[in-house]
């Protein structure tokens, strides 16, 4: 089984893909790991990766595409594979849906976790940081007892540039255009499985294997 996790920052995408993956035996990609770990082995791709990531540049395509291909070939992909952050453009889904063909192989499902963007804008901005002991709060799961101050030393919290409203509100514009444009692309194959994204993240869990029963369950009448 080949399945794609869509989210927009803050839905809990990552998170849920470790969980998923390791339950059922699916190998999680994330395009992230998928550059750290060919440039820390040294692969060519790796290599010319990290020519582009070491100028700030996004990797190409083409190149992303085949480290993703000889990834995908090695023994422990053979169960399956659950991709996280990938693919982010539509040329990126047409190569890739171009390239698993190739291999005898196509995404069988997209799970799209959605999340009200008021809720992702509390999520996300509600980390706050003790700069005196290291200690990290957020305001909606481990909030400190008295607002704005550290529980362990009593300093002011301070919030990180990339936590702030402003910076979020972008964050999640720049990303919201291109999920969006990825989840009708599937849906005109007949690929997207929306989720709902909010409650506890069991019970998001719950919601997406419902979902991935229902891939697997149509996978069997092909």
């Amino acid at each position: 089984m080949q399945l794609i996790l869509l989210g927009l920052p803050g839905a809990g995408k990552g998170t849920q893909a470790a969980l998923l993956a390791q339950r059922l035996g699916l190998l999680h990609i994330s395009t992230g790991d998928l550059f750290r770990a060919a440039a820390a082995e040294g692969t060519d791709l790796g290599k010319r990766a990290q020519e582009y990531m070491s100028k700030g540049e996004l990797v190409p395509d083409e190149v992303t595409i085949n480290m993703l291909l000889e990834r995908i070939a090695r023994p422990d992909a053979a169960e399956g594979i659950m991709l996280d952050g990938f693919p982010r453009t539509i040329p990126q889904a047409e190569a890739l849906d171009v390239a698993l063909d190739g291999q005898g192989r196509q995404i069988d499902g997209v799970l799209y976790i959605q999340v009200p963007e008021d809720l992702l804008m509390a999520r996300l901005t509600g980390r706050w940081n003790c700069p005196s002991c290291g200690a990290i709060y957020h305001e909606l799961t481990s909030p400190p007892k008295a607002s704005g101050k550290c529980d362990k030393c009593g300093a002011d919290l301070t919030q990180r540039a990339d936590d702030r409203p402003e910076t979020v509100s972008t964050r999640l514009g720049q990303n919201r255009a291109w999920t969006e444009q990825l989840a009708d692309f599937y849906e005109k194959q007949g690929k997207l499985r929306p989720v709902d994204g909010t409650g506890e993240p069991a019970e998001v869990t719950t919601r997406l294997l419902e979902q991935i029963d229902q891939v697997s369950a149509g996978m069997g009448k092909a």
